[in-house]
Formats: C-alpha cells, structure tokens, sequence
C-alpha cells in the first residue's frame, strides 16, 4: 500500500467526503430490515410495493451509496485522477442520492405520483453529477485492468438510470415506454450484473491482492473479463431480437463469465500469503458462494419454467444477488476503506510516527465485526426462506435491523477513535 505499488495517495480526497456515503448508506439497510419485518408478505412477489421499495433501499440506498464513495475514493488514488469540483460533487450527489432513494421508496411505498416525480428529479441529479465528474476522471485516467472495469461498470450504471428514469415516469402514469417487459428486465440486468458486478470485478482486481493478501488475478482474465461480460449483458438486453438458440448461448456465456470470477477470486482466496483468521474476508467468501449459487438457481430457472414461473424464483435469486453477495462484499469492503482510510488520514494530518496512533486493525474491535458478521450470515439464511413462508420475514428482518445497525455502531467506532486522536474532517 506504497507509492510504489502504484497508489497515488496524495492525491486521496479529504476523509469526511467518501465517508458521508459511507455513513448514510446502513440507514437505509436498518430500513430494509424493518420493512421486511412489519411487512414479512413483502417477499412473496417482486411486484408487491413493499418488494419494490425493499430492492430499492437496497440497490440505491445501500449499496449504491458505499459504492459512490468507494469511487470517490479509487479514482483518485487507483487511477491517479480525481474527480473535478469534488466537494460539489459529493455534497450534491450525496444529499441528491440520499433524498431521492427515499422519496422512491416512498412512491412505491404510497403510490402518489408526487413522490415518485421527486425521487426521478433528485436521483437524476445527483446520478448524473457524479457520472458526468466520473466520466471526465475516467477520460484522465491510465489504462489499467481495475479502470476498465469501473468504466464499464459506469456505462452499466447509466444505462440503469436511463431505463429506471422511463420506468418510474410510467408508474407515475407520465410515460409508457415501448416494450415494458423488455425495458424493466434490461433495467435489472443493467442494474444488477452491468453496475454492481462490473463494479466488483474491477474494485477486486485491486482490492483483493492488497488487502487479502492473495496472488494477483490472471492477467488474461482480468483484461478481458469485464468487457466480455458487458457485451454479453448487452446481447442479453436485445434477446427478443436473438434467434432462441443464440439466445441461449448468450445467457449460458454471461453465466459462466460470472461463475469464473467467483471461482477464481476463492481460487485466490485460498492461496493468500497469511493465514490468519479475517473477518472481511469471510464477506467476500460468503458473497462469492451467493454468487454462485445465485447462478445456481437461475439455470434451473432455465431448465424448469414452472419454477422460473413461480413467485418465490425471483425474490430468491434477489435474496441471493443483492443480499448475500452484494451486500456481503460491500460491506466487507467498508470493513477494510473505512479504518484504512481513518489510520491514512490520521497519519497524514498529525505526521505521525509509528505507535503513536492507532493501526488499521484497532480503527474497528475485530470482536464487534465478527459479531455484525454472524448477524448478517444469520440474515442471510433466513432471509432464504422467507419467499416460502412469509412469517419467517419477521425473524428474518429482525435479524438484519441488529445487523444494520450494528455495522453503522462499528462504523462509527472508526470515525470516534479518528476524532479522538485528533483527526479532523473539515
């Protein structure tokens, strides 16, 4: 984690930026598990309101929140190219995102056009604040494997707010796009594999070898990986257009693009140089064994149509996706950026010598992480059967109510000790 590693630190925005998104971003996973639990048929049907405001906590208020942050952070510093006015950018995009994310929910939660008008307005802005700073930080930016990938995971992102934009525009009963099955299925493929997942595959490519100690991604894999599963997404968007046989050797190829980076990053995993037990790296194992069981449930999807027809399919392989992979690796990423960050900024503002400030691993107690950790795998698995018995959600999101809640407590802990060693974040 030297200049020498290629790691341009100077140039790191000021701590109290990415950490706004970082902080805001467990509220609305606290909501989710509340939602969850006063409302436990939530589950039974993606189409139900509750099903549809729960996603969008999910995907925007959390996991879209850490993941802003964390690029105000790499760009930066990975690409060695930051983003222009970025203290307007992240106020704005923040506040923007935040408001917005919570006036959708509450059009979907309600059904009054009001809100949903208010959530289209706030996310547009704050969503194309940040692209349009991302975009000309991405045009600045070195080529490299972990770029590439953040910059189609952007495109990924923008084609999701494009056709999330029209679908919300026709809840509020302003606009009926053409081909609206068509439009909402790109929407969570774009969403879901083009935005989170890329976003993955290229933060991985830094963040694994770095902090887990692990060997690097094949060099051949990581070139070429995210671009192939980006043209495949975009094939699997014009299906309808597809002969079904090509249709199917598209799905067939996204699904073992996905399932090679999961096998290969716990390929990794189990070869890393220290051995000692870490908890964030048990939230990347657990979302790797989501993904790949999220693949898992889809072929059958695909080999049974009466169970791809039932409801309980696609709030499980929801469950999966976003919950046990995408929230499992996000937050073990905030487990390593944010006490990282907190010791970086630390050291750098008071100059500090060795010993005289806490380390990386006394920002959080390992003991409360691991206690958020079993918290949220217990989530998980209850969660898993919540679409066959509903009255299970009420355990179920109980359960990711303390886990939420929790990880925000540990979070905070970082940002205290920070403090109270004399750390400032104006």
């Amino acid at each position: 984690m030297s200049q020498s590693a290629g790691l341009a630190f100077e140039q790191a925005p000021p701590f109290a930026l990415p950490l706004r998104f970082f902080l805001s971003a467990p509220l609305f996973l606290i909501f989710a598990g509340l939602l969850i639990a006063l409302a436990p048929d939530a589950l039974a049907s993606r189409w139900t309101p509750q099903a549809l405001a729960l996603t969008h906590a999910l995907t925007l208020g959390f996991l879209a929140m850490v993941m802003l942050g964390a690029l105000m952070q790499m760009l930066p510093v990975v690409a060695g190219s930051p983003l222009p006015a970025l203290r307007w950018v992240a106020r704005i995009s923040h506040l923007a995102l935040a408001l917005g994310a919570a006036a959708l929910i509450a059009g979907f939660l309600t059904g009054k056009a009001a809100a949903y008008g208010s959530g289209i307005v706030l996310l547009g802005i704050g969503f194309i604040v940040f692209i349009v700073a991302a975009a000309v930080s991405l045009a600045r930016a070195a080529a490299g494997v972990t770029v590439n990938g953040i910059r189609f995971a952007m495109l990924g992102l923008a084609l999701t707010i494009l056709l999330g934009v029209a679908l919300a525009l026709l809840r509020a009963g302003w606009w009926t796009p053409p081909a609206v099955a068509s439009a909402i299925n790109a929407h969570i493929g774009f969403g879901l594999v083009g935005w989170v997942l890329l976003l993955v595959v290229g933060v991985a490519y830094q963040v694994v070898p770095m902090f887990q100690l692990t060997p690097p991604y094949p060099p051949r894999l990581s070139r070429w990986l995210a671009g192939a599963l980006f043209a495949l997404l975009l094939l699997h968007a014009a299906a309808p257009l597809l002969p079904p046989v090509a249709a199917r050797i598209v799905d067939a190829s996204l699904a073992a693009g996905v399932l090679l980076f999961a096998a290969t990053t716990l390929r990794l995993q189990s070869r890393r140089r220290r051995k000692l037990p870490d908890v964030t790296l048990d939230y990347w194992r657990l979302g790797m064994a989501s993904l790949i069981a999220s693949v898992a449930v889809w072929i059958v999807a695909q080999a049974w149509p009466a169970w791809a027809d039932s409801d309980a399919y696609p709030p499980l392989l929801g469950i999966l996706f976003i919950g046990g992979f995408a929230a499992s690796v996000v937050t073990g990423m905030l487990y390593k950026i944010v006490p990282f960050l907190a010791w970086f900024h630390l050291q750098a503002q008071l100059q500090a010598t060795a010993g005289s400030i806490p380390t990386m691993k006394d920002m959080i107690a390992e003991r409360w992480m691991r206690r958020q950790f079993r918290l949220h795998l217990s989530a998980c698995v209850l969660l898993l059967g919540v679409p066959f018995w509903p009255q299970l959600g009420i355990a179920a999101g109980g359960v990711l109510t303390a886990s939420a809640l929790l990880l925000w407590i540990n979070l905070l802990s970082a940002v205290r000790r920070f403090i109270g060693h004399g750390g400032g974040l104006a």
